[in-house]
């Protein structure tokens, strides 16, 4: 068997130079898979930074969300506690209208008990001193006495007529029809002619003396009133 320059058998050297280069192979291929491996984990380090840093904002934004609803709590508690001070304040709101809306109906009571007790007063005059002014201004004597009257419809419905009387013209029988106001307006006139309109019907076609008693006419009214045939005396006058 041929040797080597060592003395070592050539066919022992050759298989031993086969075995020590699948060993360095083997050597290699393990090293690879170790800076492969070592590639991996730092990879695996850089996602897990970017994943706590994720994380760190995902809490942050959590935590700014749960300030803002903690705002928005604080916000709800302080509206509902203004919604109930409103509340109460509407209902003391409505107490205080509805005194309001009592003394007002008791004041417009009080002023129209006054207005009738003017009214009235204003009548009581008329009937003692029209006789005399109706003989002197329109020559018509009265008969009887002069009176408040309601005159009631058919329908049911009734009108109150201040002044009502009869009374003679040159043969002639007059209904006597008045107005009593302590301010007599347009308004006024207008209503009384519709009331001595609607009482046609009852006294029938009859020849009619229409007059008005007021403490107080303006010039205007004064003149609407005598332009359509209604006589105006003042409270002095009575």
């Amino acid at each position: 068997m041929p040797e080597t320059n060592g003395g070592m058998n050539a066919e022992l050297y050759k298989t031993i130079i086969t075995i020590v280069d699948e060993r360095v192979k083997q050597i290699r291929v393990t090293r690879e898979d170790f800076d492969e491996l070592k590639s991996v984990v730092r990879e695996l380090v850089y996602s897990q930074k970017e994943l706590a840093q994720a994380q760190k904002k995902s809490e942050e934004r959590l935590d700014r969300v749960e300030k803002a609803i903690e705002e928005l709590t604080q916000a709800q508690k302080r509206t509902e506690e203004r919604l109930e001070e409103l509340a109460q304040a509407q209902k003391r709101t409505e107490v205080e209208v509805r005194k309001l809306a009592i003394g007002l109906r008791e004041t417009r009571q009080m002023v129209a008990g006054l207005s009738d007790t003017v009214g009235f007063r204003l009548e009581d005059e008329s009937y003692k001193s029209l006789p005399r002014l109706l003989k002197r201004d329109l020559n018509l004597e009265v008969e009887g006495r002069l009176i408040r009257k309601y005159v009631e419809y058919a329908d049911g419905k009734v009108d109150e007529v201040n002044i009502y009387g009869k009374g003679k013209r040159n043969g002639k029988t007059v209904y006597i029809l008045g107005e009593c106001k302590s301010k007599l307006g347009k308004r006024d006139i207008d209503n009384f002619l519709k009331r001595v309109k609607r009482l046609e019907p009852v006294i029938g076609v009859e020849e009619k003396a229409l007059i008005a008693v007021t403490y107080n006419v303006m010039p205007q009214v004064e003149r609407y009133a005598v332009e359509r045939g209604i006589k105006v005396y003042w409270s002095y006058e009575l």
